[in-house]
């Protein structure tokens, strides 16, 4: 992958400066240049889509450590979830070693979750679709010992509030998280932390129709474009494109099939074709 192999070619110090910057180097024991800051919004697509993939990579495992932390205790089920994910990206062993200090990095009393969200809004350029993807990691994250408590949930808002998401843009992706647990494939991570009990067929369906964030008096027109409309943020390649890391693209991938498997159930259910 061409991120990794510019880090492990000790080129990445040249890449990415600020608040990200300062946690990746620090996960990996480096304190790297960040004399070109204004290479920040410069340089080709190539080295562009380099630099918003290693910002995802770095944000999405430090701050999924902070938020693990917000409580005042790292549970089981949040450290088997991090790994879970860490799993299903089939990171290699250098890989999933720096993603684990990063989690680290990210518990630490003085981590810079404000200053590095902003950053990584920018490293984004506002892309929704890809800051999306990263809140609904985070938001499984939480949910994976089965519990949101208060001072998660603030947090979550918070990081919300900090990419640009209204109240009620939070307030969906929460539901969906939640709905994703009760409807099947159990989040992101697809396994390896606590799962939910099988859900009776109609709180399946009920659940379904909040993964496709619509309401049950939905005509079938509303649900297909609701269904396309998810389909188009969550596809794999879109995402990529984007500047989401390609080890990532199994999550994204099994996203899609969670929203795909909701739309199966709701079509079942009013006996659309």
């Amino acid at each position: 992958m061409s991120w990794w192999g510019k880090m492990v070619g000790g080129a990445f110090g040249f890449m990415l400066g600020g608040p990200l910057g300062a946690v990746l180097g620090a996960a990996l024991g480096h304190k790297f240049d960040q004399g070109l800051g204004a290479f920040q919004v410069g340089g080709t697509a190539h080295l562009e889509q380099e630099r918003i993939q290693t910002a995802f990579f770095t944000a999405t495992f430090s701050v999924m450590g902070h938020l693990a932390k917000a409580d005042g205790r790292v549970s089981e089920d949040e450290i088997a979830f991090a790994k879970a994910v860490m799993a299903q990206m089939q990171l290699g062993e250098e890989q999933r070693a720096l993603a684990i200090k990063l989690f680290g990095e990210g518990k630490a009393d003085d981590f810079p979750l404000d200053d590095l969200l902003h950053q990584f809004r920018k490293e984004c350029h506002r892309r929704r679709t890809l800051m999306q993807m990263f809140i609904e990691i985070q938001l499984q994250a939480a949910h994976a010992d089965g519990r949101v408590d208060s001072a998660e949930r603030k947090m979550l808002q918070h990081i919300c509030d900090l990419l640009g998401f209204t109240q009620h843009e939070f307030e969906h992706l929460e539901a969906m998280a939640s709905a994703a647990r009760n409807f099947g494939s159990g989040g992101a991570a697809g396994g390896g932390y606590q799962q939910p009990q099988q859900a009776s067929p109609q709180a399946q369906l009920k659940a379904a129709y909040q993964v496709l964030d619509v309401v049950e008096s939905a005509t079938d027109a509303e649900v297909k474009r609701a269904y396309r409309r998810l389909m188009n943020q969550h596809h794999p390649d879109k995402l990529v494109s984007k500047g989401l890391p390609e080890e990532m693209i199994k999550v994204a991938t099994e996203k899609s099939q969670e929203i795909r498997n909701a739309y199966d159930a709701v079509k079942a259910s009013r006996g659309m074709r």
